[in-house]
């Protein structure tokens, strides 16, 4: 009976952190390691039961108990130690790997993009230079047009003579 009520309390995630003494992504990996999913309740919020808990503390033990603080390894390691141990180094080189890669690839980023600024100068220059030129083709198309009108002023009058007519101004 003691039992039941014990499985039926729950734990928030805060009180998981505090019993565990851990963060919550050493907690999300106990979880992975020991295939437990954490509950919602009907408001949504996640929590733990008592029973979970403790398996997690059991696994956190032995998680403590295999990676020591000292480096010193024993001598006479067995099987699964060694496998463990071979796949930390397999872990460790590769998040090196990936370290490298991220700061090549961040240099190389880099580099292509040095020259932009320079370029993005170039282009304002260009712009404000074809607007310049823009305006200046409409002017000339403005004096164009009026050249035309004063042109249309003139009367063939013969033998390459030519007579203005006066303008009128409501034509």
């Amino acid at each position: 009976m003691l039992k039941e009520e014990v499985k039926e309390k729950t734990l928030s995630p805060q009180q998981v952190r505090a019993i565990l003494n851990a963060d919550n992504k050493e907690i999300v990996e106990l979880c992975k390691r020991a295939s437990i999913l954490p509950k919602k309740n009907e408001k949504g919020q996640t929590y733990f039961s008592y029973e979970e808990v403790r398996n997690l503390r059991r696994l956190q033990a032995k998680k403590d108990v295999s990676n020591p603080v000292t480096v010193s390894v024993p001598v006479a390691a067995s099987a699964p130690q060694k496998q463990a141990s071979a796949i930390r180094n397999i872990l460790v080189s590769l998040k090196e790997m990936e370290t490298k890669l991220s700061d090549r690839i961040a240099k190389v980023i880099d580099e292509k993009l040095e020259g932009m600024d320079e370029v993005v100068v170039e282009l304002i220059r260009c712009k404000t230079d074809n607007e310049t030129l823009r305006q200046k083709i409409i002017d000339l198309n403005k004096e164009i047009y009026q050249l035309k009108n004063d042109l249309g002023c003139y009367k063939h009058v013969g033998f390459g003579m030519y007579r203005k007519k006066e303008k009128n101004v409501w034509e």
